[in-house]
């Protein structure tokens, strides 16, 4: 019995974090998309990145999504 109930806490533990893992890759491509396009003209503009307004993990957090999505051919992935 207790065997039991600690191997289906164990798998809701495991689903729990496979359903945290799943990626919507087109709404990532374009939430990074969104970004680039408010920051690049104010990096182009000599202005640093932490005068941007944004935090540098979500600017980290695409840069690793872009090269992920590349790496796995999803469609529309591009390089910064």
């Amino acid at each position: 019995m207790r065997a039991s109930c600690l191997a289906m806490a164990t798998l809701a533990l495991i689903a729990s974090r496979a359903d945290a893992a799943i990626i919507d890759w087109q709404a990532e491509l374009q939430r990074c998309r969104t970004l680039r396009e408010t920051i690049a003209p104010l990096l182009q503009a000599g202005e640093g990145i932490s005068a941007v307004g944004r935090s540098n993990r979500s600017v980290r957090r695409c840069i690793w999504i872009q090269r992920l999505a590349v790496r796995k051919n999803i469609p529309g992935a591009e390089f910064w």
